[in-house]
């Protein structure tokens, strides 16, 4: 068989177990079109005035886009490899002949099929419940965020299991980690709208230049092909970050011998 077959048998049996999580499924496909419609329907659709008179979805669209990537890239990542981990399913398979780089191919090509999939759905209802004009001139933007983010949260992900201790611990770890980044980086509160100091931390940290380069790409106002150098910058280089702390510190074998 060849590797790319053993990749695609991965990814399919992969992308099996996460169709048959019920909290992985709604937490990474449904809750961002919850929050999309929520968030519009409560707070509704006006133009904010700091972002040049555009309308609210426009901003909303791009942000739980965000939202949805970093749940099935560094959410989902750091979860599953945690459970395989204290399960003992990656030791098992670290004794196989399957080599270590498609067991990472099938979970991450997981992470960006979900990651398609739910960006495709926030954009088709976005355009069609709310106005939102969809990016043409600024796709390359689009795409370049997309890519650069996914790739940038997936090896955060990985890297990040080194930090949980157990199965038990791995939902509250993630999502101590990611809620509070939702909230200072322009996921849930428009950023410009935050505190200075916030606004501040949340420049340092990846979350908010991945959503500020979505929100370009989205915005109307945006001129050439969207491509937000500084944001994907910032995105690259704790991408690097990730991968070095991953490739260093993964662990293949459970921290509790029970396992």
């Amino acid at each position: 068989m060849s590797d790319a077959r053993r990749v695609l048998a991965q990814l399919t049996a992969d992308l099996k177990v996460f169709r048959r999580n019920p909290a992985a499924l709604f937490f990474t496909a449904i809750l961002p079109v919850i929050f999309l419609c929520l968030f519009v329907g409560i707070f509704g659709n006006a133009r904010l005035e700091d972002y040049g008179g555009i309308r609210a979805s426009t901003l909303q669209v791009p942000a739980f886009i965000a939202l949805a990537v970093i749940s099935a890239s560094f959410v989902a990542l750091a979860i599953g490899f945690t459970n395989a981990r204290e399960s003992g399913t990656l030791k098992r398979q670290r004794a196989t002949p399957v080599a270590p780089w498609i067991v990472f191919a099938g979970r991450i090509g997981t992470s960006i099929v979900m990651s398609v999939v739910v960006t495709t759905v926030l954009m088709t209802i976005g355009a069609v419940a709310f106005g939102v004009s969809l990016p043409t001139s600024t796709l390359p933007g689009l795409l370049s965020a997309l890519a650069v983010g996914t790739a940038a949260f997936c090896a955060l992900g990985i890297a990040y299991t080194r930090m949980i201790p157990s199965q038990d611990a791995a939902p509250a770890m993630t999502n101590a980690v990611v809620l509070p980044l939702y909230f200072i980086s322009g996921v849930f509160v428009p950023f410009r709208q935050l505190p200075d100091g916030l606004q501040s931390i949340a420049e340092l940290l990846p979350a908010q230049p991945f959503v500020d380069a979505l929100q370009i790409a989205f915005d109307p106002n945006t001129t050439g092909v969207g491509v937000a150098g500084d944001d994907l910058l910032k995105l690259a280089v704790w991408g690097v970050i990730g991968l070095i702390i991953a490739a260093r510190t993964f662990d293949w074998t459970p921290r509790h011998s029970a396992a």
